[in-house]
């Protein structure tokens, strides 16, 4: 019990200050950006909105728990689900600083492959996730009113606004709605990784069983049931690969480990359905290992 209140206050320490910072982003998307904007660029079917949510995910400097809250605040925008899905793949995946870390850990080759496997990936994810069919969000049914005219006078409403009145409906979203709509489904997400780092026998699988094929595995099964940050995961693979992990499965490692927290799972299924969860994990770890796979080969 004690070493799970230490991991436990560790990931919240870790996970806070993202969370206030993707909630605090997610109320300014809600609140200042037009719904037709977001509409028009995520909005619709091809790669084009695919491609935008996966470069802007590459470029933001946040993690798995911080995209959570922009996710959810894009969908109840109007984006589609595979620009969804882009977005929670890419934003997470890779980071500048990962990407500087990776390369002064793991080599040059190491870190432009992520970057360019991350793009793939974000890539794939959006397109088949714009071949699935989910509910319609209400804002997205009220974009559709809106596109007709129908809500005009809702925009001069809030067009004549004041500045404080739009800050201060940027934090409530961001500190009051927010939370109510996710907040437990985060929470749960953290209990869920400290209760996993704190009893799961890490140590041992490390030490005996980090060979060939089941290194893949680990990595896979890791990589899900792990809390892992972009940047701290790459020396922790590293050391798995002094240890005798493969390069191969140490870059599938890299690659789920910071997409698939408790909290994307949980949120993702409340948010989309069972279906989409499932097409999402299977994706994600189909993906991971044959392009860990491919690094390994061209190594």
């Amino acid at each position: 019990m004690e070493r799970f209140i230490q991991v436990l206050i560790a990931y919240t320490v870790d996970i806070v200050p993202a969370l206030a910072a993707g909630f605090l982003v997610s109320g300014v998307v809600y609140e200042l950006v037009p719904e037709g904007a977001v509409y028009r660029h995520l909005g619709r079917d091809g790669i084009k909105p695919v491609l935008y949510a996966t470069v802007v995910g590459t470029l933001l400097p946040v993690c798995c728990w911080g995209s959570l809250p922009i996710a959810v605040s894009l969908r109840q925008k109007g984006a589609k689900l595979g620009p969804i899905l882009a977005f929670l793949v890419a934003t997470p995946a890779t980071s500048v600083s990962a990407l500087i870390v990776a390369y002064i850990v793991m080599g040059f080759h190491f870190a432009v492959y992520i970057f360019f496997a991350v793009i793939a990936m974000g890539l794939a994810i959006g397109l088949l996730g714009n071949s699935l069919r989910t509910p319609a969000s209400p804002s997205a049914v009220g974009e559709t009113a809106c596109a007709s005219g129908c809500c005009a006078g809702t925009v001069s409403i809030n067009v004549k606004r004041s500045l404080a009145a739009r800050v201060k409906a940027v934090f409530r979203y961001a500190f009051v709605t927010l939370p109510k709509d996710i907040g437990l489904e985060i929470v749960i997400g953290i209990l869920l990784a400290a209760l996993v780092d704190s009893f799961m026998p890490i140590r041992h699988l490390i030490e005996n069983y980090l060979h060939g094929w089941f290194g893949y595995v680990f990595s896979v099964v890791f990589g899900v049931l792990t809390y892992l940050c972009s940047t701290a995961s790459v020396p922790l693979v590293h050391s798995l690969i002094n240890q005798g992990l493969t390069p191969g499965a140490g870059m599938t490692l890299l690659l789920i480990g910071p997409v698939t927290s408790y909290g994307t799972l949980l949120i993702l299924r409340k948010e989309f359905g069972s279906k989409v969860l499932a097409v999402f994990l299977i994706f994600l770890i189909v993906a991971s290992v044959l392009l860990g796979l491919g690094f390994e080969f061209a190594s």
